[in-house]
């Protein structure tokens, strides 16, 4: 059956585009017409707006757009959104959002408290783990999909806590949490590591075990999510096959690699970047002692 039978509300989800387009206006007002308001602040950069536009696109594409009414269908695709949005749309929202309005977010005291537990390396590391192999437990996940308020309240949970995972990277703030040199490599590996049980269990698993992918009742409850009551109730449907030839097996073993790879993807390319920053700094630092070095025996020589 053809995803339009849902309707242009389930498909495009015109309230969550405006709030994208209303958060995109805020933006330029907060670091444009009223970026005075903020102590210290500077120019946005055209690399922060770059990033923060890209979050916001990204961010729409993956949760207002069909590809959101697919991941209630194929258990794969919830698995991109989730990779994309945790590992791309989180970092992208910390680099494109500028120094000072991060300054005056975390002067609230609270708020500052937070963050400055929840980015600790080890901490962070913890929380995303472990939520994230929560939200992919099977019990947990068939549980939150079946209640529109929580499934609200862990999927922010979530993210916040993917925030708080890319914060001691890509932070520039003197005073919180950073990691420097080499250290960043080997967060970003651990942090490899910790999440491969959950998609393992997730590939090698060798029987459907989301009822919300694979059980026609519990699915239907499930689309109640992003398809508004009174166009699921007048749909004669009864489960996701009529919109997939996919096996709900293969579904969900593809999900955990696409998951895995993805997620590897990405963290390639970021101990590359990290590599070669640290590479640069490495090399200059080397320059600037040989030319001390230089000037100093030059010095000696002229004295003696």
């Amino acid at each position: 059956m053809p995803l339009s039978i849902f309707g242009f509300r389930a498909l495009w989800s015109p309230y969550f585009f405006l709030s994208i387009v209303l958060l995109i206006v805020v933006y330029f007002l907060l670091t444009k017409k009223w970026r005075h308001w903020f102590e210290g602040s500077e120019p946005v950069t055209k690399r922060e707006v770059s990033y923060f536009l890209a979050s916001m696109i990204l961010l729409y594409i993956l949760k207002g757009s069909p590809v959101d009414l697919l991941g209630h269908i194929l258990f794969s695709v919830h698995m991109t959104q989730m990779a994309l949005l945790l590992l791309v749309v989180a970092p992208f929202l910390i680099i494109g959002i500028p120094h000072f309005i991060w300054k005056k977010v975390l002067s609230i005291n609270i708020i500052d408290k937070i963050v400055r537990l929840f980015t600790k390396p080890v901490i962070s590391l913890m929380v995303f783990t472990v939520m994230f192999s929560l939200n992919h437990y099977p019990m947990v996940l068939d549980f939150i999909k079946l209640d529109v308020f929580l499934h609200a309240i862990f999927s922010i949970t979530l993210f916040i806590s993917a925030i708080f995972l890319w914060w001691p990277l890509l932070n520039t703030l003197e005073d919180h949490p950073q990691l420097h040199g080499l250290k960043k490599i080997g967060y970003v590996i651990l942090s490899a590591i910790l999440i491969t049980p959950a998609c393992s269990l997730i590939i090698f698993v060798d029987v459907p075990v989301y009822n919300t992918y694979s059980s026609g009742e519990a699915w239907l409850q499930a689309m109640a999510l992003c398809v508004p009551a009174g166009t699921l109730a007048g749909l004669s449907i009864s489960g996701p096959e009529l919109f997939t030839n996919m096996p709900t097996l293969y579904d969900q073993q593809l999900g955990g690699i696409i998951m895995k790879v993805i997620q590897e993807i990405i963290y390639v390319v970021v101990i590359g970047k990290i590599f070669i920053k640290w590479y640069r700094e490495e090399q200059l630092n080397a320059d600037e002692i040989t030319k001390k070095d230089l000037l100093e025996r030059q010095s000696m020589t002229m004295h003696g």
